[in-house]
């Protein structure tokens, strides 16, 4: 299919151009509002370009930046790319590109780590600066002008409404068949003028299925032919196959108690194996006609809709496999009435999260005795990718798990500590923890008995007795005794594996 037959609109023709001229109108500290997420839906020819651009202008003495605003991660052509190229100043909200992490952890990039909800409000409040240029990826314009969104909507509404200058790539690869999955809400407003989301079910369609843009803000379209990065899963190992099975035992139980409704409520699924595993598991579990309302729509709530398992799922993007996306787009007509893809502003919205009863599962680096969670930081000050969109659905969840291994770098670390070495989320936020050792059920529990809980049912057993001796020895020390820490030594066990290369106290 060629650009002409994308690009229905003849005023955006007559702007097409190549990544290298569009590159060139973007000057060197703009803000950037770039389309992506989690490895869909991102620009692939412009930031290449940008990162050329960046590396010629370094060698002539003159430094190029930007700094980037996405949706959540991108791929490798984007931010590895200009990472790179020492091209980026700023970047914001969530990055997993290991380049741009270790020029973030070395202090050459400035990192803004924000909950995903966050981020759209956060530009339309004014509160991070003028947005410059956007670079946004479609599938294609209609005939009235309207943008047809590829494989991730981000916040992608956002940019285009608030961008002084808007790029457009238009990608040609990915089926044209994707248009009308989409469900794009503009009825959002800043306050005091804000008015409820007319939504009461996970598969409500409330907006349009486009994209709008002002065209005489529109200053490039570049034609772009590439697929989205493959995102390799991996057969889910004995440990996630373990903390899967917990999870589900756990929501039969909970039905069975009369806690959750038969018809079940709809699931979030964070990233990863152990995300995969779970939805594995409800692909075999007792519970059918299941909505998914997340952020990511990976394989396995491919294999839920085709199976028949689920009837819907709501997300932002879809980023997938290899072999699975080659099925999303055979059955392309079988899911494009299946799935809704939506601004990030209203898959993670915290009140819509709340008014759903969403079943939230996200994975974690470390747990602490009392429930205080760690999502991002190693070691307490190295950045790994960011808190996404885990802190909008923990805290306004029905259910909310936080999932990880009890024991990281085979068993050196444990992810079960006496006090988190950085804090995403509270002991308040904190409802359920799972490991492959087993399921600690925190609701309704003070901090002493939380502490009972968490380490003899999650923890590992190499660490269990350190863990157990900690609590003892801290509530006989001096002080109050509600939340019993022992101060000298509460990071103890992170330093010592900074010193030595493992938590074990014999190390």
């Amino acid at each position: 299919m060629s650009l002409a037959d994308r690009v229905r609109h003849p005023a955006f023709l007559q702007r097409v151009m190549s990544a290298e001229e569009a590159a060139a109108l973007i000057p060197t500290g703009a803000n950037v509002g770039m389309s992506g997420f989690t490895g869909a839906g991102y620009p692939k020819a412009v930031p290449q370009a940008l990162a050329a651009r960046a590396k010629a202008e370094h060698a002539a003495g003159k430094p190029y930046k930007i700094n980037v605003w996405t949706g959540a991660s991108t791929a490798p052509e984007l931010d590895g790319a200009l990472a790179a190229a020492n091209a980026l100043g700023q970047r914001l909200p969530f990055n997993t590109d290991p380049i741009c992490r270790n020029k973030i952890n070395a202090g050459e990039i400035d990192f803004i780590d924000m909950h995903l909800s966050h981020v759209a409000q956060h530009a339309w409040f004014g509160f991070l600066g003028p947005l410059h240029v956007a670079v946004i990826e479609v599938l294609g314009v209609t005939d009235e002008g309207l943008l047809i969104p590829a494989a991730a909507v981000g916040n992608n509404k956002t940019w285009l409404e608030i961008a002084d200058k808007v790029i457009l790539e238009v990608n040609t690869k990915p089926s044209a068949k994707m248009e009308g999955m989409h469900d794009i809400y503009y009825g959002t407003a800043i306050p005091p003028r804000r008015v409820p989301i007319n939504m009461t079910h996970a598969d409500d369609r409330i907006g349009q299925p486009y994209l709008r843009v002002d065209p005489t803000k529109v200053i490039a379209v570049v034609e772009t032919h590439k697929g989205d990065r493959d995102n390799v899963f991996a057969t889910p190992d004995e440990n996630s196959n373990k903390i899967a099975s917990y999870i589900i035992d756990f929501l039969a139980h909970e039905m069975k108690m009369g806690r959750l409704p038969k018809e079940m409520l709809p699931v979030q699924s964070g990233v990863g194996n152990v995300a995969n595993a779970v939805l594995a598991g409800l692909l075999h579990g007792p519970f059918e006609n299941l909505l998914g309302f997340t952020e990511v729509l990976q394989d396995g709530m491919l294999d839920l809709l085709r199976a028949g398992k689920m009837s819907k799922a709501s997300a932002t993007a879809i980023s997938l496999s290899r072999k699975a996306y080659e099925d999303f787009e055979q059955n392309i007509d079988f899911y494009r009435e299946r799935i809704i893809l939506r601004p990030q502003e209203i898959s993670n919205h915290p009140e819509l999260v709340r008014r759903l009863g969403i079943i939230a599962m996200n994975s974690m680096i470390e747990a602490d005795i009392y429930g205080n969670i760690n999502s991002t930081h190693l070691m307490g000050t190295a950045m790994m990718n960011g808190i996404g969109g885990s802190g909008d659905f923990a805290r306004n969840g029905y259910l909310s798990f936080f999932v990880t291994p009890s024991v990281a770098k085979n068993g050196a670390i444990s992810c079960i500590v006496p006090m988190v070495s950085h804090v995403d989320h509270t002991e308040h936020d904190t409802q359920i923890i799972v490991t492959e050792q087993g399921l600690a059920d925190l609701r309704g529990l003070s901090p002493r008995q939380r502490a009972e809980v968490i380490i003899d049912r999650c923890a590992h057993p190499d660490f269990r007795p350190a863990l157990h001796d900690y609590v003892e020895r801290a509530k006989h020390s001096a002080g109050g005794q509600h939340t019993p820490h022992l101060l000298n030594e509460a990071l103890s066990w992170h330093q010592r594996y900074v010193e030595t290369g493992s938590m074990h106290p014999a190390a």
